[in-house]
């Protein structure tokens, strides 16, 4: 596979100047590495629904067509979740990027093998599905060159970022699904009940 970007790293770079962007990072390493680079009531982190990040990314990008969603997940979970590939595709909103993590393994679990390890390419499976706009990283450069792409809503971006399997320690973010719902709909302007 050749990854060679350390996952935090590229994650930071990602978020940086991220302006009104709104942010849903998938279950476990992804959550961690989007509260790393910085708190913020505009990410939602989930936790305990594996699979579930892209659909509700997709979610926020049509009741939020103006800005920016970015959906930050792993290669596992988005293994969990291919079938919201194909709905995202045919949604077409302009404003999704949708970025894996891709390290070849299930970090949650053991560090087993995924099946993008195994051959699964799963930006492949994004093209089939419809996306217009995909992409694979490998290089820091190449990661400057996407970060455009976050904030142009000509999307909808599917991109496959190649990451070490090096450890990098926890960073956890807020874990009250209450909390992290009532925060997110208070920073887009909705009553908090």
């Amino acid at each position: 596979m050749g990854a060679t970007l350390d996952r935090r790293a590229a994650v930071k770079a990602l978020l940086a100047d991220r302006g009104d962007m709104l942010v849903v990072s998938g279950l476990g390493s992804s959550s961690y590495d989007v509260v790393a680079a910085g708190d913020h009531p505009a990410n939602f982190y989930l936790w305990g629904a594996m699979g579930g990040a892209v659909m509700i990314g997709l979610g926020l990008a049509l009741a939020q067509p103006s800005r920016p969603v970015a959906v930050i997940t792993g290669d596992g979970e988005q293994l969990m979740g291919l079938g919201s590939l194909a709905t995202s595709a045919a949604k077409k909103p302009n404003n999704l990027s949708i970025i894996v993590l891709d390290n070849a393994h299930f970090g949650e679990t053991g560090m087993q093998m995924s099946h993008s390890g195994l051959g699964a390419r799963l930006e492949l499976i994004a093209a089939g599905a419809g996306f217009p706009s995909v992409s694979t990283i490998e290089t820091r450069a190449a990661l400057d060159a996407f970060r455009p792409k976050l904030h142009d809503l000509q999307g909808p971006h599917f991109v496959r970022v190649a990451i070490s399997t090096d450890h990098v320690d926890r960073a956890l973010p807020p874990r009250d699904g209450v909390f992290l719902k009532n925060r997110l709909r208070a920073h887009l302007g909705f009553p908090v009940s």
